[in-house]
């Protein structure tokens, strides 16, 4: 399965920021969508940053509640790995778990195009699991 499937399935709607907006902003912003980050994009539609709850977790232990009113570029993700929307689950898979993180925008054209979660992998990567185990039970059953 590939990004694009995954986009095409899930939706392609991302929660947006501008990187000059307060710390403050995002942060109830993730919470009323129930969400762990918000891609902050600059007035072109191009990919400026990602902050995620890891991110504020750490302003706020260095700022404390001060760090709240601070622009979200002062704590963002800056060097941003993007999906393309042929990357596979496999491949997903592992440029999450070599980067740690749980969130990667998707990007085509240099604009932001989707967002995929490590949910989203986890459940791809599950739905496929199942499907070769019903393809070699039913392969079994014929043979």
């Amino acid at each position: 399965m590939t990004v694009k499937a995954i986009l095409d399935e899930k939706g392609r709607d991302v929660v947006t920021i501008h990187p000059d907006e307060a710390i403050g902003d995002a942060v109830r912003l993730m919470a009323s969508r129930r969400i762990g980050a918000v891609v902050a994009v600059r007035v072109d539609g191009g990919i400026a940053g990602i902050l995620s709850e890891r991110d504020v977790v750490r302003v706020l232990a260095e700022a404390g509640a001060e760090a709240l009113s601070q622009p979200v570029s002062s704590a963002m993700t800056v060097n941003v790995r993007r999906a393309r929307e042929s990357h596979t689950v496999h491949e997903l898979m592992e440029i999450m778990t070599e980067g740690r993180f749980r969130h990667l925008p998707v990007e085509d054209d240099g604009r932001l195009a989707g967002i995929v979660s490590i949910g989203d992998v986890v459940k791809r990567r599950i739905q496929d699991v199942e499907r070769e185990a019903q393809e070699m039970r039913q392969y079994i059953a014929t043979a």
